[in-house]
C-alpha cells in the first residue's frame, strides 16, 4: 500500500484515508488502481463492520483526479480508456461493498472525489463543504454507472444541472437536493461520523447487510420479491442474532450480536 492511501482501524470501524493533503487529496491513477484491492481486504475482514472514507486534513475530501498527470495517463484515447476503466473499477468496488460505508466530507469534494463519495452509502459533510462534478469543464463524459448514482440521489433534472454546469454546490444546497445526508459543524464532524459508525456496529450485521442488498435491488429496478430476497428475509430467523435480539428485548437490555 502506498502512502497515498492509508487504512486505519479502531475496533470494528476501518477508515480509508485519501492521503495527499498537499494537493487537497487529489486522486492519482495509482490510487484508483489500488483501491479495489484495499477494499477487497477490508470487505474480507470479518472483524470490520463499517468503513469510513475521508481525506487527510480538513481542507478537502478530495479535490478530484490529479490533473497534473493527465498528459501522461490520459494523453491518448487508449490510455484514457484504461484510466476510465480503473476509475470505474474503484468506484464499483466501493459501491459494491456489503458493509456500510460513510464518506466524511471536509471542504472540497470535487470531480473524482465526488464520485467516490457518491459510491458510499452515507455522506456527512461540514458546513464548508463544496461539491461538484466538473467533467463538462474538462471536455469529459461522466460514466453511466457514476451518473446513475447521482440520479438516484438527486433526480434527473438536478443531475443534469450538476453535470452540465460543473458548478460547485455549497453544503446547504447539497443537503437540500439530496447529494449529502447531513451537515455537521466542522469541529464535530469527525465525532458525529464515528459515533454513527459505532452505532451501526452494534446492530445485527445480517440485518444491516440485508437492508443494503435489498435497497440496492430496489434502486436497480426490482419491485417484487424473488427467491433470493425471500430467502434473505426468511434466513434471518435462523440466526443466533435473531434469538439474541428477542431475548434482549424481553430482558430489557441491549443485545449483543455476534454474526459477522
Amino acid at each position: 500500500m502506498s502512502d497515498d492511501l492509508v487504512v486505519e482501524r479502531s475496533g470494528a470501524v476501518a477508515t480509508l484515508v485519501l492521503n495527499r493533503p498537499d494537493s487537497h487529496n487529489a486522486i492519482r491513477l495509482g490510487m484508483y488502481e489500488e483501491l479495489p484491492r484495499l477494499l477487497g481486504q477490508i470487505g474480507a475482514d470479518s472483524a470490520i463492520k463499517v468503513l469510513v472514507v475521508r481525506g487527510a486534513g480538513r481542507k478537502a475530501f478530495a479535490s478530484g483526479a490529479d490533473i497534473s498527470e493527465f498528459q501522461e495517463v490520459r494523453g491518448n484515447a487508449a490510455s484514457a480508456r484504461s484510466y476510465n476503466e480503473h476509475v470505474a473499477a474503484a468506484e464499483q468496488a466501493l459501491a459494491g461493498m456489503r458493509k456500510p460505508t460513510i464518506a466524511m466530507v471536509h471542504g472540497y469534494c470535487i470531480g473524482g472525489g465526488c464520485g467516490l463519495a457518491l459510491a458510499c452509502d452515507f455522506r456527512f459533510a461540514d458546513e464548508r463543504a463544496r461539491l461538484a462534478i466538473t467533467a463538462a469543464k474538462l471536455g469529459l463524459v461522466y460514466g453511466l454507472e457514476s451518473a446513475k448514482r447521482l440520479v438516484d440521489l438527486v433526480g434527473p433534472s438536478r443531475a443534469k444541472w450538476i453535470l452540465m454546469s460543473g458548478k460547485q454546490l455549497d453544503a446547504e444546497t447539497a443537503l437540500r437536493v439530496g447529494l449529502i445526508d447531513e451537515i455537521i459543524p466542522g469541529d464535530d464532524l469527525e465525532r458525529h461520523t464515528y459515533e454513527f459508525a459505532a452505532l451501526l456496529t452494534t446492530r445485527a450485521q445480517y440485518s444491516v447487510r440485508a437492508a443494503k442488498e435489498i435497497i440496492g435491488r430496489i434502486v436497480a429496478g426490482q419491485t417484487e420479491d424473488d427467491d433470493e430476497t425471500t430467502d434473505l428475509r426468511n434466513s434471518s430467523f435462523d440466526t443466533d442474532d435473531y434469538a439474541e435480539g428477542v431475548r434482549a428485548f424481553l430482558d430489557k437490555r441491549p443485545p449483543v450480536f455476534t454474526w459477522s
